[in-house]
């Protein structure tokens, strides 16, 4: 099977070392892929978000399966385009990404299905939000309606924190996707993250995670991409994910399907675990990263066997599972992230990697037999072990052997189940 995979970043990274190891492979092109992706296949440049640049692609390798990594392709409808010409592909249609590229959609959509969520008010006017948010007080959650790399939500603990990310917003910190604001509630408890496999309106859970998406230890400082995830969420019993499948996923997929907008792949539920069960935070349409890179350290089965059925609108008879060890991965970032991060430094990586470690590669360039870093987050480091703890301390020990005096990394992923 000669496969193609969108995406360069960590989350690709390790799906495509996943994929790698199906015998089903043939070859696997990678788009744009990234230097250190290289030696699992072959890199191809293109604009992904680029009908046409894709649809050339397929031809010119002679493609059976499309994988999309972000969710930038599928809000562009890459996959809708894909679809059109028969190509099998893995990645919901662009109505359906609408659950993630706009939030005020997926709150009409939550609402219809009755789906237990924060109370939201969706404004155009900049004024009027202000207005709307002196009101109701802190603490207030503050979202960009579009797609803003993980960091248009701002958890406001003050009305001044509040009032301050509605004119970033007005001032076109987020471009576009802060035209449309949504103000929530405040809601307390656990963040966990569910991952679940949809093809019509069957549904399979396929692993849980939890992500750490402030910049500092102690959950301190602006929002993140995610600085860092492990798996599974302990705290996400087998009857809570129960509850959030039966009064989440189910009546929100039905309810898409109802609205003639049918949702296949893989389907991200950022959920809060409140005292009166798990509520819906946001729905993302693709693999979470950096969870993704711990889910594929602990994923048992061939996976790219399961993105074809699901490809095919099948719901695979042998999905891959999630083994009983633990997962964790580490970012290291560099400086400036989140904000606007310094590019070019040197990164020397160890020789060799302990026994279920790896380091997946969000953003470098290779240079010689070192690497240069070339975005904000930088390096997934990933560890599995049969406890969170032998995970964590796995993968800060590798932490530890890479030579990059700039990069920065928590020290903390994995707190809220360890309690330290």
């Amino acid at each position: 099977m000669n496969v193609l995979l969108l995406g360069g970043g960590g989350r690709e990274h390790a799906m495509a070392w996943r994929m790698a190891q199906s015998p089903l492979l043939t070859r696997l092109i990678m788009m744009p892929g990234s230097d250190a992706m290289a030696m699992l296949g072959q890199i191809v440049s293109g604009d992904i978000c680029d009908k046409d640049v894709v649809l050339s692609a397929v031809k010119d390798h002679d493609i059976d399966l499309v994988v999309v990594g972000p969710e930038a392709p599928l809000a562009a409808g890459v996959t809708n385009a894909l679809r059109a010409h028969s190509i099998p592909t893995f990645g919901p249609s662009k109505e359906a990404a609408q659950l993630e590229a706009s939030k005020a959609f997926t709150k009409d959509i939550a609402e219809a299905a009755g789906v237990p969520t924060a109370k939201a008010r969706v404004f155009d006017d900049f004024d009027a939000a202000r207005a709307y948010v002196t009101e109701q007080g802190a603490p207030i959650v503050i979202k960009a309606d579009g797609l803003a790399a993980g960091k248009g939500v701002v958890v406001a603990m003050s009305l001044a924190e509040a009032l301050a990310a509605i004119d970033d917003m007005a001032s076109g910190a987020h471009g576009e996707a802060g035209n449309i604001l949504v103000v929530e509630e405040y809601m307390t408890g656990d963040e966990v993250s569910l991952f679940v496999l949809v093809a019509g309106e069957e549904i399979h859970a396929f692993g849980s995670a939890q992500d750490h998406k402030r910049i500092h230890e102690g959950d301190q400082g602006p929002n993140t991409g995610g600085m860092g995830a492990y798996s599974p969420a302990p705290m996400f019993s087998p009857e809570l994910e129960q509850q959030a499948m039966d009064q989440i996923v189910a009546p929100t997929i039905a309810e898409m399907a109802r609205r003639n907008i049918p949702y296949e792949g893989v389907l991200f539920c950022g959920l809060m675990l409140t005292d009166t069960g798990p509520r819906l935070i946001e729905f993302n349409t693709r693999f979470g990263d950096p969870e993704c890179q711990a889910l594929m350290m602990r994923a048992e089965g061939d996976l790219l066997a399961m993105l074809n059925d699901l490809a095919h609108s099948q719901m695979p008879l042998r999905p891959v599972t999630m083994g009983a060890n633990h997962a964790i991965t580490v970012v290291m970032a560099a400086p400036g992230y989140p904000g606007t991060p310094q590019k070019g430094s040197s990164i020397s990586l160890p020789n060799q990697l302990g026994d279920g470690c790896m380091i997946f590669h969000a953003g470098t360039k290779a240079h010689g037999d070192q690497f240069l870093a070339q975005g904000g987050r930088v390096l997934n480091v990933t560890a599995t072990g049969a406890s969170l703890q032998e995970a964590r301390d796995k993968a800060y020990d590798l932490v530890g052997q890479i030579d990059w005096p700039e990069g920065y990394a928590r020290r903390d992923i994995g707190h809220r189940a360890l309690k330290d």
